[in-house]
């Protein structure tokens, strides 16, 4: 057979068309305890629940007492203050109201942030693979592989978004690649292992303008860029190492799962501005299982710790370890500033420990025409 083109390009017979990046089904081994983990990149990871053991079991009747705070305060020097510098950062806006208004009350107003953090850690694994160099194969013969919540992994921080993806031991063995079928080179699928593709500046016709084209000298064809003219290249699989290792990973997901809740007690005031700023924290309650607060003078607070402890052990307990749980309340400075400005009256809100404020109408501002 006549392995040439009519541009002269040769076409190699034993190199390979690219195989399926994954590893077909049927090619990995079984491992006990393991069975059904999927293929790293093909579909969900198998979730495993945590042991019993390490189920929490909260105690009945349990509950958590706040001790009570005082209302904080913004004097008419803070609140100036304040509204001077959104005005400065509004560029449409004057500054000088914001200097010659007379306050006529300042009102403020009891707002509490209930937040309750519940640190979690999930596992699940999927199959992984490398190029397979000689390096030690820790295989079946060297014991049996470990249940998934028996694999030591160092924690992060408490309440820390965090990742780990760890070897479990004895799950290695090694096999031919399946990207190469063990050749370590497959055909460039650029040039279809021709070596050569048609040339982009005369659209394969070998003329430019009426003349010889200069970049592929009249041929019609160049040499293909992405495998330099040989028609293979290595396989992006195994590195041209024709085989694999192949091992179950074990990924550990750990995630601060939060809920939080905050009345909406001020007319005119958005409750969602509150998540851009900060509050006093005077209770916080930390424990491997927190419990519903009770007794605090905003009932709506209890009803909201209730609710967030009863979600959060509902969704999380089972599928996951609860390693930690954190509840606070913060006591969130919100007033309401009224003042008066050549004879109109106007109002604004001072909120968090920064001092934000929210104008939704101020005095005046530039007109540009």
């Amino acid at each position: 057979m006549d392995n040439k083109d009519e541009e002269g390009g040769v076409l190699d017979p034993e190199a390979p068309e690219e195989g399926p990046s994954a590893p077909p089904s049927g090619l990995l081994d079984t491992v006990s305890g393991y069975e059904g983990t999927p293929s790293e990149g093909v579909g969900e990871d198998k979730i495993y629940p945590p042991p019993s053991d390490r189920v929490p079991k909260p105690e009945n009747d349990r509950n958590a007492s706040v001790p009570h705070v005082r209302l904080p305060t913004v004097s008419e020097d803070t609140a100036r203050s304040a509204l001077l510098e959104y005005v400065g950062s509004k560029w449409t806006y004057r500054s000088k109201p914001a200097k010659e208004l007379v306050f006529r009350d300042l009102t403020p107003f009891t707002t509490y942030r209930y937040r309750l953090e519940t640190f979690t850690e999930s596992r699940g694994t999927a199959w992984a693979f490398e190029p397979y160099t000689n390096q030690l194969v820790d295989g079946p013969q060297y014991g049996v592989p470990p249940p998934p919540w028996d694999v030591v992994v160092e924690v992060p921080p408490m309440y820390t978004d965090s990742c780990q993806k760890v070897r479990v031991p004895h799950t290695s063995f090694v096999k031919m690649c399946h990207r190469c079928h063990g050749k370590g080179r497959v055909r460039c699928n650029q040039c279809h292992g021709w070596g050569k593709t048609r040339c982009t500046f005369c659209f394969g016709s070998g003329r430019k303008s009426g003349k010889h084209c200069t970049f592929c000298h009249g041929s019609g064809r160049r040499r293909c860029s992405r495998c330099s003219g040989r028609g293979t290249k290595t396989c992006d699989i195994c590195k041209g190492h024709r085989n694999l290792m192949h091992f179950i990973q074990l990924i550990v997901t750990w995630k601060n799962q939060i809920y939080e809740h905050v009345p909406d007690q001020c007319p005119g005031f958005p409750v969602k501005l509150f998540e851009k700023v900060n509050g006093e924290k005077f209770f916080v309650d930390e424990s491997a299982l927190v419990y519903p607060i009770v007794g605090f003078p905003e009932k709506e607070i209890c009803d909201a710790s209730k609710r967030g402890n009863d979600e959060h052990m509902a969704r999380f307990s089972r599928s996951m370890h609860i390693l930690q749980q954190r509840q606070t309340i913060e006591l969130i400075p919100l007033t309401q500033a009224f003042y008066e400005y050549k004879e109109q009256e106007y109002n604004y809100f001072v909120y968090g420990i920064e001092n934000k404020v929210h104008a939704p109408k101020y005095p005046s501002s530039c007109c540009i025409l």
